[in-house]
């Protein structure tokens, strides 16, 4: 997934620690002092992880996806670039696929990257012992739920032909199945990574892509990475990058305030900042502002607490003046959502599929709220995360619910984990913020992972593991999905996936709120490539160089 808690990304230490490490403004490396090829800073908050087996939300992925290199990459335009993928062919009804691998390449121990590295490490995240977030993308392939329920080791529907050759085959068909091989989950595995979780391995881990660790990973402080010079396909042209891990609670001011100080090469900018940045910094090509294929919602616990019914999540939406807040807390920057798939995928996306969403309408959202049982002193939480620029917004919604409503709307600002945490438990109730952003270009990559059933994955505890923290479950919806799935022709399968959007949509299975615009300020004085960000909404550090 890129589900992401949407832009994750102390303040007393931060120059310091800076300091600390010899990072004054202005080392690109090639002025003087610094790595040949130059030296590229900007900032995240800590990841949960960076095993491309686990990695799940952006600041444990924009590492793990430069760490490692799979089939595919994304492309900022949210083209497929082949990577280690020669050709991907299916068989007639899609229920195999067959790789052809390219030779030669190795990971940085020197061990071959083969078809068995692929066999390897996608057996590795499907395993029961990873308990991966993320596995449900393999989840098609034969075998997996006897990896996920410790029935078996092997997977069973993975065959290494030959060193360049992969046989999957499929539970059902999946004619998109390719696509899928650009999320990290999906990257080969030396032997070293083990079978299970490993934390020497994830503290340094053993990749085959265009940058490799430099030490190992310091938890809350630093992940530096440096170009593998034995990368097998087109090399970095950074010589070192450095990722400073900030205090999440105020990650966006951080990143501003570094870049303002030559400290950091590329930053968000703070909400209440985005008019001043814009005007500072766009006539000097220092600005990026990209419709992305990110997506907000309120994310909804359908399956108990005051969010169960229908009518209570219509109620939600009606009493959101979402054109208010655009305006009043975003100043125009951002833009209400009507739809569960983003304009990003033109073919897909189809505006106004939330009536609700379109204008407030408080009778409508009382009379909603009548028939779901939701009274006036009633108690309702809405949690969020904290730092990445959605306090106001969300304190501008809890208001509205209120004032309509006439309901106790109990605002929980938490880390980002934390959200994940409760998000998960088995006793989650209320509503979220939720924001999604797709790891390869499809509306399956939205409808699939957030909604279908299968993405519950609930563990033995009563925990959700996957991603539809919603707890969404329509077998109607989930047969429409594995109807667009079989279906080889792309316009056809293209429009099933449309009725499987408006299905939800109509059971409001998740509350759209705002498109994301992304907007960056970026050191183009001394770097090119940096005049697009990744279709995950992050730098894409291979086409990062210094500006000669």
């Amino acid at each position: 997934m890129r589900g992401s808690m949407g832009a994750m990304w102390c303040a007393g230490v931060l120059t310091v620690g800076l300091a600390a490490t010899g990072c004054g403004a202005g080392t690109t490396g090639d002025e003087g002092g610094g790595p040949p090829g130059g030296l590229f800073r900007f900032g995240l908050t800590e990841p949960r992880t960076i095993d491309p087996a686990l990695a799940a939300e952006t600041p444990g992925m924009v590492t793990a996806e430069v760490l490692f290199t799979g089939m595919y990459r994304v492309a900022p335009d949210g083209r497929l670039i082949p990577k280690l993928a020669r050709s991907a062919t299916s068989n007639a009804d899609c229920t195999q696929w067959t790789f052809r691998i390219k030779g030669g390449t190795r990971f940085t121990d020197g061990e071959p990257v083969d078809a068995q590295a692929f066999v390897r490490g996608w057996t590795r995240a499907a395993s029961k012992a990873m308990a991966s977030d993320v596995a449900y993308h393999l989840g098609g392939i034969k075998g997996f739920q006897d990896l996920q329920d410790g029935r078996s080791s092997t997977f069973s529907g993975l065959k290494a032909v030959d060193a360049t050759t992969l046989r999957v085959d499929l539970g059902s068909a999946d004619c998109e199945f390719y696509k899928k091989t650009s999320h990290t989950v999906f990257s080969p595995m030396p032997k070293v990574a083990g079978i299970g979780p490993n934390k020497k391995f994830e503290a340094a881990p053993v990749g085959n892509g265009p940058f490799k660790m430099q030490g190992t990973w310091q938890h809350n402080k630093l992940i530096t990475l440096v170009r593998n010079d034995d990368y097998g396909l087109e090399k970095a042209h950074l010589g070192k990058v450095e990722i400073y891990l900030l205090n999440p609670t105020s990650v966006f001011d951080l990143e501003y305030q570094g870049f303002q100080t030559g400290q950091f090469d590329y930053a968000h900018v703070p909400t209440p900042q985005l008019k001043v940045a814009e005007a500072k910094y766009k006539p000097q090509g220092q600005w990026i502002q990209k419709e992305t294929n990110g997506m907000n919602y309120l994310l909804p616990v359908t399956d108990r607490g005051p969010m169960k019914s229908k009518d209570a999540r219509l109620a939600i939406s009606y009493s959101i003046d979402r054109s208010l807040i655009a305006q009043s807390v975003y100043q125009g920057f951002q833009k209400p959502s009507s739809s569960l798939v983003p304009a990003a995928l033109p073919e897909s996306y189809q505006p106004g599929l939330c009536g609700s969403c379109l204008k407030p309408d408080p009778a409508k959202a009382r009379a909603y709220a009548r028939k779901a049982g939701l009274k006036p002193g009633d108690s309702l939480t809405l949690t969020f995360n904290t730092g990445a620029g959605h306090e106001d917004w969300i304190q501008a919604v809890g208001k509205q619910i209120e004032q309509v409503l006439g309901v106790k709307v109990n605002i929980k600002g938490e880390p980002s984990k934390q959200v994940f945490d409760d998000e998960q438990s088995a006793n989650a109730t209320g509503l979220f913020r939720y924001s999604w952003g797709a790891d390869y270009p499809t509306a399956d990559d939205y409808l699939y992972p957030m909604l279908d059933t299968a993405s519950i994955n609930r563990s033995a505890d009563g925990s959700v593991v996957g991603d539809n923290r919603a707890r969404y479950a329509n077998p109607a919806f989930d047969a429409l999905i594995t109807k667009a799935r079989a279906t080889r022709d792309e316009k056809q399968r293209t429009e099933i996936y449309k009725q499987a959007e408006k299905l939800a949509m109509d059971d409001m299975a998740l509350i759209p709120t705002f498109t994301r615009t992304e907007y960056r300020v970026v050191r183009t004085d001394k770097f090119d490539g940096l005049d697009d960000i990744s279709f995950g909404e992050t730098p894409y550090l291979e086409n990062i160089s210094v500006k000669k």
